[in-house]
């Protein structure tokens, strides 16, 4: 178990524990504004059987710690709408100064028993408390450690080889019962190829015979070529037809 100063000295370790607020019960009952949520500074002082001055000097030493853990002071129109929805539901004169309130959460009431020192009902709350962390820590089950596989044997080695050897055995009755179909279905692919290869030829003669067609349409759309002129040799001259 920790030390008690531990609590006292380390914020750390406070917060830690923060949120295990069942503790206060534990030691005694906490009274609570109607609200149920919050308590003021008197009933803090009034659980702790301490002066509220004391309270309040707590407060201030560590404000910082115990406005992060729910404490709050209330001014202006958040005072008046508290009071008019609590505070006149409370049985007591009115706890504290008019101009301000201040509250505390369970949470901050456990920070504030982690704080004072001089107080035995914060005295017994740190107790328990630390009761209850380290129960909690030995009910955390520690895994086990991964246990090591066993170094094979040579009995082991054979027996693995054995079954290997019964698996390859089976397999070769298997082999011979699919050739015939292998054979089959290679025969087939063969005349697939020479299918494939008289359909290739085909395709070629008709692609030819195509390229021809198409010349002969180009030179239809042309027109007919001229013929060509007689040859004649230079000096000679054209001969003349006879008049009747």
């Amino acid at each position: 178990m920790p030390p008690e100063a531990v609590l006292l000295e380390s914020r750390a370790m406070r917060d830690s524990v923060a949120d295990r607020t069942e503790v206060l019960d534990k030691v005694k009952a906490l009274a609570l504004l109607p609200d149920g949520v919050h308590a003021t500074t008197e009933g803090v002082a009034s659980y702790f059987v301490v002066h509220k001055e004391v309270v309040k000097k707590v407060t201030q030493r560590h404000r910082a710690e115990l406005s992060t853990n729910g404490m709050w002071v209330l001014r202006g129109s958040d005072l008046r709408e508290f009071k008019r929805d609590n505070m006149s539901l409370y049985e007591e004169s009115y706890p504290q100064a008019k101009t301000n309130l201040t509250l505390y959460t369970r949470r901050t009431i456990l920070n504030i028993a982690m704080l004072l020192r001089d107080s035995e009902v914060a005295r017994a709350v740190r107790t328990y408390l630390l009761d209850v962390e380290e129960s909690a820590r030995e009910r955390v089950e520690v895994p086990r450690p991964r246990q090591a596989r066993p170094a094979p044997t040579v009995e082991s080695l054979d027996h693995r080889l054995t079954r290997g050897e019964s698996s390859l055995a089976d397999i070769g009755p298997a082999l011979r019962d699919l050739g015939p179909v292998i054979g089959r279905i290679s025969g087939r692919l063969d005349r697939l190829d020479r299918r494939l290869d008289a359909t290739n030829r085909v395709v070629c003669a008709m692609s030819e015979r195509l390229s021809d067609l198409a010349e002969d349409v180009r030179e239809l759309r042309s027109g007919p070529r001229p013929l060509p002129r007689p040859h004649r040799h230079p000096g000679s001259r054209p001969k003349r037809r006879d008049q009747g």
